[in-house]
């Protein structure tokens, strides 16, 4: 366990980071305040966190030693200072936001792309691609109480999707065997399992709508959307969006997009289309296609402002150094932006007023008014990646 105290920044950093240039400056002191507009920013290429404040829009610290950070995701805990950090080597890791220590780390498995906290913030979950199924874990000790091997018909699948429900229940899908399951860990010592078998080839990712009823995974291996309506009784898999391509070719897909309650804006979800450039708008009460926006390359990330008024979007090679905005009453793409090289992430501020976006080949995150369009501030970063706000430890699904 890393117990070194954190680098915290007395002043805001002024020097922009180049590829192979020194970390910040070390002169630091511990923060006494509290953590609901802190935020953390990966950098990937150092397995290092950087920790910002939203309001200040500046960067405070660095945490270091997280490992492999070249795919990573993060969960916070119910007082949005401690967060749990899921990294490519398997490794998950709890650090506090405020003290800027890392507090627990284990390597729970060979190739770890993502992880869950339960409703009541006590159980924190891993989901594996190596070797596949998911690990639970104590959130204050990150003790092992559970391990779910995602096994079927003797053979291992990756897990993708994985997202909490309420109830301490989690629900996640098996990219290799095409199902989804459910885990009740109510009692984390017997958990019980609820299968869905046949909902589609190759489930990539999935999002829990805002309100906890539907569960909708992406498939990589057909057109097509599964989606669950976990309020029925009992609960059952239906297709949606079947055959969006209508038979045209699709192009290479270079980079997985993700779905995740994010996406949804009012009563309608825009989700990136595989191999497609275009953004589908599905009305959440029928479920059916209502629209489509044409956009400039292969959609990754399709995230609606926390009011739903707009939907920003990013995308994969060769178009990612551009992020568009969509309004949703027009369903226009009403700006273009070209906020740096590589643009990995973006996250908004919990009452929307301005976007934090990653480039990752300029080492920067650059902060966004979106009302105006003007760049508010510009943070150094090593090859960021992910931004996760705080605020997050309030929302379900994220």
């Amino acid at each position: 366990m890393n117990t070194r105290p954190w680098r915290w920044a007395s002043a805001l950093l002024a020097a922009t980071f180049a590829a192979g240039c020194a970390a910040p400056p070390a002169t630091f002191v511990a923060p006494h305040r509290g953590s609901g507009d802190l935020g953390l920013v990966i950098e990937r290429a150092s397995g290092s966190l950087g920790v910002v404040d939203t309001s200040a829009r500046r960067r405070l610290g660095t945490i270091e030693g997280l490992g492999d950070l070249s795919h990573a995701s993060v969960v916070y805990g119910r007082d949005g200072a401690r967060a749990y950090v899921f990294g490519r080597d398997g490794a998950l890791t709890r650090v506090n936001l405020l003290t800027g220590r890392i507090e627990g780390r284990v390597r729970q498995a060979g190739n770890s792309i993502g992880g869950a906290i339960s409703q009541d913030g006590t159980l924190v979950v891993a989901q594996n691609y190596q070797p596949g199924g998911i690990k639970v874990f104590d959130a204050r000790t990150l003790a092992l109480v559970a391990d779910i091997p995602a096994v079927v018909d003797g053979k291992p699948s990756r897990v993708v999707g994985l997202a909490d429900l309420p109830g301490n229940r989690f629900i996640f899908s098996l990219f290799d065997a095409g199902q989804i399951w459910i885990a009740d860990l109510s009692d984390p010592a017997r958990p019980a399992l609820t299968r869905f078998l046949d909902i589609g080839k190759q489930p990539y990712d999935a999002l829990v709508t805002p309100d906890g009823r539907h569960y909708i995974a992406g498939l990589f291996g057909e057109d097509g959307l599964a989606k669950i309506d976990l309020w029925a009784e009992p609960p059952r898999v239906e297709r949606i969006l079947a055959g969006y391509g209508r038979g045209e070719q699709p192009l290479p897909v270079f980079k997985m997009p993700h779905l995740r309650g994010w996406a949804v804006a009012g009563r309608h979800a825009w989700l990136p289309a595989i191999g497609r450039r275009e953004v589908l708008v599905v009305d959440t009460a029928t479920w059916q296609e209502v629209a489509r926006v044409p956009v400039a390359g292969q959609p990754v990330f399709v995230m609606a402002r926390p009011d739903g008024r707009q939907v920003w979007v990013n995308f994969a090679v060769p178009d990612y150094d551009t992020v568009q905005v969509i309004d949703t009453q027009t369903r226009q793409v009403v700006r273009d932006l070209k906020p740096g090289k590589a643009v990995l992430h973006m996250e908004f501020t919990p009452r929307g007023e301005a976007v934090w976006i990653s480039a990752r080949d300029d080492h920067r995150v650059s902060v966004i008014d979106t009302r105006s369009f003007q760049t508010l501030a510009e943070l150094p970063a090593r090859s960021p990646s992910g931004i996760f706000f705080s605020a997050r430890a309030a929302r379900s699904g994220f």
